[in-house]
């Protein structure tokens, strides 16, 4: 097998479209995932650490955050297809060292794919980019750590610096790292969850008390019903399929509400079973809703005032865990069916139908992801479909609950840790009782006020725990700008990105131990810990050797950029910290609720679940002391006529924005990513063709501002693609789209980018693919008037910081 890094960038002109599948996994999807793993690591490499994937004494997937069957029910290989993707990517045997910066310079790796980029290896130094030069050079770790420090010691504020979290860092670094910008003096910790999931922990926060889902593993097992919102585990999650398939063969009806018909819940094949290999598998749902982008709103309030039309409603529950039910049921009974029809495309029959199958349920698993959370009205969206779960009495029983399927490993348990702009006086108390001084309690920024700041000078340095920032977050032109204006830009990685090549004055990489790498600090084999999406905590201990001599783990970066900077402050122990993470387990246990005697439960084979008093108790802590049953408005978004509401997604190939190839193959896309998938109805009346090229061009305006002007993006060159899905809807990969919202377009209360719900034109062009190389699209986007032409600088609208909080 072939294991160098791929010579030339992406070929758009290679861009083939077939039809899409109607199922997910099978002998395809065993082939293709060790044909990967196979080139980047080698045949013995891949054996020996998939075996360990997942696995009690094992490490923990790099990719999403599905939880683990208990100890003794585990598979040999308890892994998917994009997990061996994963692990394959981080466990490579290409090398990115001091030789290769050395030969490209900072101006050829911009004109780089984030694909190219990410194809090159591991990191195997410490680099710099210092003002002026044309290339990274080689940097000592005392000198990097001295460089941020001076850098963090000289702001006139620590308010002036940001700390970003990807969703990979584990418990250990996580803790370690807010404490750190604590005791530095801000709040100021965006994380990815501000762009992902952050409408489910304010949503559930305020309804039942905890940002988190209900249920355990088991619970999707027992499920007499299973609704699965905005959501596609085929590509994101594909061993929930597993848990799928057991909850079919206990009995289990599913709901499928998406607008699009994906492969994963049409047909799952098993590579395991015999049935899946050389049988048909097993068929997914039982009821497909092709709702309309942004319909979910009006859907979940049509079924709950049909459950109260019914009196399908668990009347006791109510009465003793709820308040705000007679409120809801009133706007209820007030709703518009003729507004929930124009919102969600579906006959009243069809929405009677799931809403029958809900009421027929004994125990009813509600679980949605971004295609729910990234939408202005998300908030609202989430409550309505915990207002179905409550009146159900669908909270604290076995087979019935909430949730949410976070889509980053560890992205729950950074937030855990205090991983959080927002942190609640309890937990900065606590930090003060255990450590001895006064953290900040100011609320910090956001990702997008974060953005906000730098762009505007009032912040001037910014680090990045993992992630690839500038491709994850929205509206690229203005975030490039943005970071170019910061003094020092600091990433920690395993491989390149483009947040690498859209930089600070000066720039650092830092490189990492993976996670499925020994770590040896302190002398000492060492290990780490995660939380899953169902708040099971356990343990993660890579088996392989590192990329490089050179490498650290995230622990020892936190602690040894801590001791730089702080110099003893505080008298917080970090040697002893990086010296033993055990250290770090036993001040969690004391600091995090729900943790204590957290350093004996992650000993216990597959660790321990945190617990949860709605999930466990049917106690709410809430405010009003119960669940709160919320009525909100209908909100609907209004489509200019000509125009398309599009959706972001993944390909099959990708996982957030690191892409492991060109395919996506469940919906007929083979060596190319610049596609609008559109129905072939509205193409006709668009006046447009199949494979037709065009410039997507995104209209926004403030709904709460009517004098507000409206603001025009543009990403260039997308191959049109019939698809089917509800008319007026249309959906294209990220993060080539991310240049499309603008940052001011964002969910209410919980600022997350509409990254789901973008108003776009599709505007013909005579342009055709540049062959052998991306330079074209990554310079192609930008800011653009109603016409289409480039806007100037004074015409670029930006909304001020202060006022995106």
């Amino acid at each position: 097998m072939a294991r160098r890094a791929p010579a030339q960038d992406v070929d758009e002109t290679e861009l083939k479209v077939g039809s899409p599948s109607r199922s997910a996994a099978g002998v395809k999807a065993v082939a293709v995932s060790m044909k990967l793993a196979w080139e980047q690591m080698g045949v013995t490499r891949t054996a020996r650490t998939l075996l360990k994937l997942n696995q009690v004494g094992g490490f923990d997937c790099q990719g999403c955050a599905w939880p683990d069957p208990a100890p003794g029910h585990r598979h040999p290989a308890e892994f998917c297809e994009n997990g061996a993707k994963a692990v394959a990517e981080e466990a490579t045997v290409r090398r990115v060292g001091p030789e290769f910066f050395a030969e490209h310079s900072m101006a050829s790796l911009k004109e780089r794919s984030d694909y190219w980029l990410g194809q090159q290896g591991r990191i195997t130094q410490p680099m710099v980019y210092r003002e002026g030069r044309s290339h990274y050079e080689p940097i000592s770790w005392d000198e990097a750590f001295g460089l941020i420090a001076d850098e963090l010691n000289a702001l006139d504020s620590p308010d002036e610096a940001i700390f970003y979290t990807s969703g990979k860092t584990s418990n250990e670094a996580a803790f370690a790292y807010q404490l750190f910008v604590r005791a530095f003096g801000t709040n100021n910790l965006p994380d990815c969850s501000n762009m992902c999931h952050e409408s489910t922990s304010v949503a559930l926060a305020e309804s039942i008390g905890i940002g988190k889902g209900s249920v355990h593993l088991t619970d999707i097992h027992k499920a007499d019903l299973i609704v699965i919102a905005g959501q596609n585990p085929g590509t994101n999650h594909p061993r929930m399929l597993s848990a799928l398939e057991i909850a079919k063969k206990n009995g289990a009806r599913i709901i499928d509400i998406n607008p699009l018909e994906e492969a994963g819940l049409v047909r799952f094949k098993n590579p395991q079973s015999v049935k899946g290999v050389i049988g048909g598998g097993t068929g997914i749902s039982d009821l497909h809703l092709p709702v309309r982008v942004n319909g979910d709103l009006a859907l979940y309030q049509a079924i709950g005032a049909l459950l109260l039309e019914w009196d399908a409603i668990d009347h006791e529950f109510v009465e003793q865990h709820t308040v705000g039910f007679e409120e809801w049921a009133a706007n209820a009974r007030a709703l518009d069916w003729d507004a929930v029809e124009r919102a969600t495309g579906l006959e009243r029959g069809l929405i009677e139908q799931a809403a029958r199958m809900i009421a027929d349920s004994s125990a009813t698993v509600h679980c949605w992801a971004m295609g729910v959370t990234q939408h202005r009205n998300a908030v609202a969206t989430i409550k309505e479909i915990t207002n179905v779960a409550l009146i159900r009495g669908d909270i604290g029983k076995p087979g019935a609950g909430l949730c949410p399927v976070r889509g980053h490993s560890n992205v729950q348990g950074d937030r855990t840790m205090g991983i959080w702009e927002r942190s609640p006086d309890h937990f900065l108390d606590a930090i003060r009782d255990e450590f001895g001084f006064e953290p900040p309690r100011e609320h910090g920024l956001d990702v997008v006020a974060a953005i906000g700041a730098l762009r505007d000078g009032r912040a001037k340095t910014f680090f990045a725990m993992g992630g690839n920032f500038v491709s994850a977050v929205p509206d690229t032109e203005v975030v490039e700008a943005a970071m170019a204006k910061a003094s020092l830009t600091v990433h920690v990685s395993t491989k390149l990105n483009r947040s690498h090549v859209t930089h600070g004055r000066t720039a650092l990489i830092l490189p990492v131990l993976g996670r499925s790498e020994k770590d040896h600090t302190g002398g000492t084999e060492q290990r780490v810990t995660v939380e899953d999406s169902m708040s099971a905590v356990h343990a993660s201990k890579g088996p392989l050797k590192p990329a490089s001599p050179h490498l650290r783990s995230e622990v020892d970066i936190v602690c040894s950029m801590a001791e730089a900077t702080l110099k003893g402050r505080h008298g917080i122990p970090w040697d002893e910290f990086r010296s033993d993470y055990t250290n770090i387990r036993h001040r969690i246990s004391r600091v995090v609720p729900g943790a204590a005697a957290y350093a004996e439960k992650v000993d216990q084979p597959g660790g321990f679940t945190l617990p949860h008093s709605p999930r466990d108790t049917r106690e709410f802590p809430t405010k009003e002391g119960k669940a709160v049953i919320v009525a909100n408005e209908t909100d609907m978004l209004h489509v200019p006529q000509g125009r398309l509401l599009m959706q972001t997604l993944r390909s099959h190939d990708q996982f957030n924005t690191t892409i492991y190839g060109l395919d996506d193959r469940y919906r007929g896309i083979h060596h190319g990513r610049r596609v609008v998938f559109v129905h072939p109805d509205d193409i006709a009346s668009l006046g447009l063709a199949e494979d037709q090229y065009v410039d997507l061009v995104s209209e926004w305006t403030d709904p709460d501002d009517p004098s507000a002007e409206t603001c025009y993006r543009k990403a260039p060159l997308f191959r049109v693609v019939a698809y089917d899905q509800p008319r007026g809807c249309a959906a294209a990969y990220y993060p080539e789209t991310n240049p499309l919202i603008p940052l001011d377009s964002k969910a209410l209360k919980s600022n997350c980018p509409t990254s789901k719900a973008v108003i776009v034109r599709l505007v013909p062009t005579d342009e055709r693919p540049v062959e052998g190389g991306e330079s074209a699209y990554l310079t192609g986007y930008g800011l653009v008037n109603a016409d289409g032409t480039v806007a100037s600088d004074d015409q670029k609208s930006f909304v001020e910081p202060e006022q995106l909080s």
